[in-house]
């Protein structure tokens, strides 16, 4: 049973923003204190990647778990009321995901996923911010053309 009306969830919900996040604001701060440059939400790329870095031809998706589902983490719950409806948004979620990273591969197009958990972790010190971004510049200069940090 949910601890609010469904008004108040509602209006909970419809809060969420979609651009401009706070892990999206400290990971782009992060990518730009290392020197990097790069278009938010460009509209030239498929699915509107939060960070587009032309010079590396990545893309950068920064995901909220609950949102995308990320796998084993605590931050992915199922909601318990309206179980089938969250369960198709979800689903529709992870669908839109993988046709996005394919066409980006397609076009060869890098494509990096970063999880709100990941970046609430760099959040906590400096070492660990330091080993992610590492990763990050690690993946940049390879020729995958995918990873999930």
């Amino acid at each position: 049973m949910d601890i609010v009306t469904s008004e108040q969830r509602s209006k909970n919900m419809a809060a969420i923003r979609s651009k401009d996040t706070k892990p999206e604001i400290y990971f782009r701060k992060q990518l730009f204190s290392r020197g990097y440059r790069y278009r938010i939400n460009s509209k030239q790329v498929s699915g509107h990647p939060d960070i587009y870095l032309r010079k590396y031809n990545t893309a950068i998706f920064i995901h909220g778990c609950y949102w995308h589902r990320h796998e084993k983490c605590k931050y992915a719950y199922m909601p318990k009321s309206n179980m089938d409806f969250w369960s198709r948004k979800f689903d529709a979620n992870i669908r839109r995901d993988t046709v996005v990273q394919n066409e980006l591969r397609a076009v060869g197009i890098k494509c990096l996923i970063v999880w709100e958990c990941t970046v609430r972790k760099m959040e906590k010190s400096r070492e660990i911010c330091d080993k992610y971004m590492k990763l990050v510049e690690d993946f940049l200069d390879s020729k995958e053309l995918y990873k999930n940090i």
